[in-house]
């Protein structure tokens, strides 16, 4: 077990402890666990196999006996009992925008409502409006989230699956049959949403790399398993496919997999012209036709095709083959190239920990340069800074700076909101007093596309607006982007120098791939911010770079690439 399963099991026992309506100490102490589980370091799953939880401050003996046993035997006898005193289907409630365990409880309780499918009945019968707090607007939002769900049952986020699919590429490639392997179809080309994980491998024992996939323990289901191809499914319901092939097949197998769909008619379409045929096993020539060349490698299909190799990112039929035909595939940014961020949270807001431990971390992953950004007053749900608060925070930086001289900088930020007119949610007198500025939406997310994007072209317009965070608001599976014009959001900052942010919360990815190639075009900077709410989601890092290269960004086009003393210019900080 992960820390973040261990964390989500404590997280489960609060949940279920509150709907048994147990006291408040109790159900707090599960969810400080979770949260110390999430955040200590060193790594807790270790401290717990060598059997040194005892001096992790908030653990106590009950909870050390529990995080053994769940490292121990990847389950906890507690949480199965616990978990057997309510239906199945009453956990599908969680996953329901707007329904936290109070309501939940309420509806459980008094209306014996225990699945999302009695919930929805419920409101379109309107029977739940005798509850308080469940009025026609609530019932509405209820109704959509139920709809969303629906929508997207079959659908999970690329940050959701990343640890499963590069563990489950790591036990392919530990087989002794395994030549080389890799991972294919919409997870390479690194789409926010995946229905899927492919995996392909060279080998030179089929059936039986495929028989071992099969029966690996992260194995929930076994859909099928022939010669050369296993299908199985995961506990959370994802399939995972693992094709087998030949080495000399291998580099065909990898482009055809990978896809797109559409990249790849065009990319035959191309072959035909050179009177080949291209499929999963190989090029073929027609009578007639020159041969085609020896291929060793993936890059050899596109270079045999008068082509430069096209990263996965970019195989979207989106313009990536006119541009690899005439020499324009940019050079896309990588992890490596980042040199700090600036859209991060503390416990001064809704953040999990405290301005050192946040520099800590980022030292330690070797950034030169972290953002304080924690919200702002109107944010009152998220603990939001009012000004003389915000202030200490910034004097607090500076004296935290000075023990770096130079190696490293805390950028002291905030992250204010936009409210309903357009206007900031702080004076510019206390603006002028900050390093930078994200200024993002959070509230009065059903206004009209004109009047939205209007209201944030106000906000833009302020000269001590840096960039802006999380444009369209949308959160992956659980709530669509609010109406704005994105094209009009881009001129805007083309105009006033405003970045973007690429939230790589992988919840958000937003702004999303398919509107950064018109923004690179216009010179609109981005910057690649996590959004981090605890020291691990600094992580999140690596989903805003493939999703950056997925938007055709060069080191050049993203911010944070700049080393700090650049940064420090451009800030023009002293």
């Amino acid at each position: 077990m992960t820390r973040e399963d261990i964390a989500e099991v404590l997280d489960n026992i609060a949940l279920l402890l509150e709907l048994k309506g147990e006291n408040v100490f109790k159900t707090r102490a599960y969810k400080n666990g979770a949260e110390i589980v999430r955040s200590h370091e060193p790594d807790v799953v270790k401290l717990a196999k060598d059997n040194q939880l005892n001096n992790v401050a908030g653990i106590g003996k009950a909870l050390q006996e529990k995080i053994i046993e769940l490292t121990t035997t990847n389950k906890l006898e507690f949480y199965e009992n616990l978990r057997t005193e309510f239906p199945p289907s009453l956990f599908e409630l969680f996953d329901i925008q707007g329904l936290g365990p109070k309501k939940i409880k309420a509806l459980y309780d008094k209306l014996n409502i225990d699945s999302v499918e009695a919930l929805k009945s419920a409101c379109q019968d309107n029977s739940i409006s005798s509850l308080r707090g469940f009025g026609t607007k609530t019932v509405d939002k209820l109704l959509h989230a139920i709809e969303l769900r629906e929508k997207f049952a079959s659908h999970f986020r690329l940050g959701d699956v990343a640890v499963m699919a590069e563990i489950l590429l790591d036990a392919v490639h530990a087989h002794p049959s395994t030549l080389r392997c890799c991972h294919a179809g919409s997870y390479r080309r690194s789409k926010e949403i995946l229905h899927d994980i492919d995996i392909l491998a060279a080998t030179t024992a089929p059936a039986e790399l495929t028989q071992y996939f099969s029966q690996l323990e992260e194995v929930e289901e076994v859909i099928a398993c022939g010669d050369t191809k296993a299908s199985v499914r995961l506990a959370n319901g994802l399939q995972v496919d693992l094709r087998a092939v030949t080495n000399d097949a291998f580099p065909f197998a990898l482009q055809y997999f990978s896809g797109s769909k559409e990249h790849n008619v065009a990319i035959r379409q191309r072959a035909l012209k050179n009177g080949w045929s291209l499929n999963e096993y190989n090029f073929t020539a027609k009578e007639g036709a020159t041969p085609p060349p020896t291929i060793h490698e993936e890059a050899d299909i596109y270079k045999a095709l008068g082509l430069d190799y096209i990263p996965p990112e970019l195989r979207e039929n989106r313009g990536e083959i006119e541009a690899a035909e005439n020499g324009s595939i940019p050079r896309l940014v990588t992890l490596e190239n980042l040199r700090g961020t600036f859209h991060n949270h503390t416990t001064a807001s809704d953040g999990k920990n405290s301005l050192e431990e946040m520099a800590e971390a980022a030292i330690e992953l070797g950034l030169e340069y972290l953002g304080i950004a924690d919200h702002s007053k109107a944010s009152f749900q998220a603990n939001g800074l009012y000004p003389e608060r915000l202030l200490k925070q910034v004097d607090h930086i500076k004296s935290l700076n000075k023990q770096w001289e130079g190696s490293f900088r805390l950028l002291a930020g905030s992250e204010v909101d936009i409210l309903k007119d357009g206007s900031l949610d702080f004076d510019d007198s206390i603006l002028a007093q900050l390093d930078y500025v994200v200024a993002s939406v959070h509230n009065a997310f059903t206004l009209p596309e004109k009047e939205m994007t209007k209201r944030i072209i106000r906000a833009m317009e302020n000269p001590h607006v840096t960039m802006l965070g999380h444009l369209t608001g949308r959160l992956l599976l659980r709530r669509e982007a609010y109406a704005v014009n994105v094209d009009k959001i881009i001129d805007c900052a083309a105009e006033t120098g405003t970045i973007i942010e690429l939230n790589c919360n992988p919840r958000r990815l937003d702004m999303d791939w398919r509107h950064w190639k018109n923004a690179r075009e216009k010179g609109v900077k981005c910057a690649i911010n996590p959004d981090a709410h605890r020291l691990e989601q600094l992580q999140f890092l690596a989903f805003g770079v493939r999703l950056a290269r997925k938007g055709w960004l060069t080191k050049d086009d993203v911010i944070n690439t700049k080393p700090l003393n650049d940064i420090l210019d451009f800030l023009n900080i002293q």
